[in-house]
């Protein structure tokens, strides 16, 4: 009976700590705030990357342009504005960019560095892409246009809202709206394009399978591609709170 003696105190004097369940192991990182990070931390690192994001973002527009197979939703709405102004798509994208940061005031956002140069390289960017990208392609190409401009539009919102030096009026009303209401990237950024994709529609502008597909999943793409692309500031990340892990406590040590 002594010789059990040891065995059986050592079971019961486990602690809770000691019976918790190991969190799941992840290959992807986790997604840190997307708040504003001052350019002066890793300048070298962060305004390539912005200034990459924001032309791939920029050349996504006009591969959904050539594709003709609908654009993605902010385009629709573009496209129906060009058809109703004198104006060019690239100069309506600028000129909304501005009125977009109107609704930034009530989710408490501030324009930064990063959206003024969402108004402006966009709107070169995307008239750049349509003017050197031939109209009329045939249906192998438009297919490529359509998938690959889709793919990277998601990409590139992913890079340069990742280098966290401001997000552009459009994709501040995602990260704020997300912010405020606890909701995911996915979730906001699909209540956002379906709501322009009618707006533009009844302006006029092209609808198509491809602006579908856009509004559909390209809150998904981006919010996947997020956490490999944000910057992490230590400073000011480890100060944010972070969720306990609930233990599970070991049977018959309940107090």
């Amino acid at each position: 009976m002594n010789d059990n003696a040891p065995a059986s105190h050592s079971r019961q004097s486990r602690t809770p700590e000691d019976s918790a369940v190991p969190p799941p192991r992840t290959l992807r990182p986790a997604l840190p705030p997307l708040t504003y990070v001052p350019l002066g931390r890793q300048p070298l690192r962060r305004l390539p990357q912005l200034l990459v994001g924001l032309a791939l973002y920029g050349f996504s527009l006009a591969f959904m342009v050539r594709a003709a197979w609908g654009m993605n939703p902010w385009s629709v709405l573009y496209q129906g504005l060009e058809r109703r102004t004198p104006l060019s798509f690239g100069t309506i994208s600028a000129l909304l960019g501005v009125l977009v940061l109107l609704l930034w005031i009530p989710l408490k956002q501030k324009p930064t560095f990063g959206t003024v140069a969402n108004i402006v390289v966009l709107a070169y960017t995307s008239d750049l892409g349509i003017s050197l990208i031939p109209p009329h392609p045939g249906i192998p190409a438009r297919v490529g246009l359509l998938v690959g401009g889709i793919l990277l539009n998601g990409f590139s919102v992913a890079v340069y809202v990742g280098a966290r030096l401001g997000p552009g009026p459009r994709d501040g009303l995602m990260t704020g709206a997300s912010a405020s209401t606890g909701r995911s990237i996915r979730l906001v950024r699909t209540l956002i394009e379906i709501s322009v994709l009618t707006a533009g529609w009844l302006l006029g502008g092209s609808v198509g399978v491809g602006t579908v597909l856009y509004a559909l999943t390209v809150g998904s793409i981006t919010q996947f591609l997020l956490p490999s692309f944000a910057y992490r500031d230590g400073s000011a990340d480890s100060r944010t709170p972070r969720p306990r892990r609930r233990l599970r406590r070991a049977p018959g040590n309940h107090p």
